[in-house]
């Protein structure tokens, strides 16, 4: 006799490691220009490049825990600055790693959903981003960040329990081509920040200290880090 209640569970299983039907290719062009012009945009550029600070701390506090560091908070503020802090030997290839994670995260997010997507997996792609979303929820420290990742994450939630398949694909492809694509303009606005003086304590900086490389060669690695994953991850995206 069959468990009615393992069936459900099963049905669930099946549906979020299931593959789906990607859209038409038209419909990728179309969630990608969406996606670009909201990364090129500058008053849509503002309040969505809250979805890549949180990529970008999220990568400082997953890979301080991974290396063995204490995370101790992540801080998310309205200006689409963040702060993550962590606990730990102060030099060493734990701290230099955490450093370098904040800026390769928003790309390297969007590469590994690009190849989520390329291989059907829609629903599979939504259910991971709640779940890390909800696992940074846990470390964030000030309401803003919390109202920013209650926000993000309800809309994932949203689309996953509520939206047909054809829309779940369509947001999923957007906000994979977001990540892409706004993982790239993050190193050019440091890049001119730090031309005109600014950001003495940016992620390269730090990493200039950790390492006695310049700052110069670490901006460059995030330029690269981005523009491969954007090759990479949208060629994938567009079948190539």
């Amino acid at each position: 006799m069959q468990s009615t209640t393992a069936a459900p569970a099963t049905d669930l299983w099946d549906r979020v490691t299931g593959t789906q039907t990607a859209p038409e290719f038209w419909l990728v062009v179309a969630t990608g220009v969406a996606a670009l012009a909201v990364v090129l945009w500058g008053p849509a550029w503002r309040t969505a490049r809250n979805a890549i600070t949180i990529a970008h701390e999220g990568g400082h506090g997953l890979i301080a825990l991974v290396t063995g560091r204490t995370l101790e908070g992540i801080r998310l503020h309205s200006d689409t600055s963040g702060l993550t802090v962590s606990r730990g030997r102060p030099t060493g290839p734990g701290m230099i790693l955490t450093a370098l994670a904040g800026y390769t995260a928003p790309s390297l997010l969007g590469l590994g959903g690009a190849w989520l997507l390329a291989s059907g997996h829609i629903t599979l792609l939504l259910w991971v981003a709640t779940a890390l979303l909800l696992a940074l929820l846990v470390m964030v420290r000030n309401a803003y960040g919390v109202l920013t990742v209650l926000i993000t994450g309800g809309l994932f939630v949203a689309v996953s329990w509520l939206a047909g398949s054809e829309v779940q694909a369509l947001f999923a492809y957007a906000a994979v081509w977001f990540l892409l694509l706004g993982g790239v303009r993050p190193v050019f606005e440091l890049q001119s920040k730090r031309r005109r003086g600014g950001a003495p304590d940016s992620d390269a900086d730090q990493l200039a200290r950790l390492t006695h490389a310049p700052a110069a060669i670490w901006l460059f690695l995030f330029h690269a880090v981005a523009l491969c994953s954007l090759i990479g991850g949208g060629g994938r995206l567009l079948g190539r």
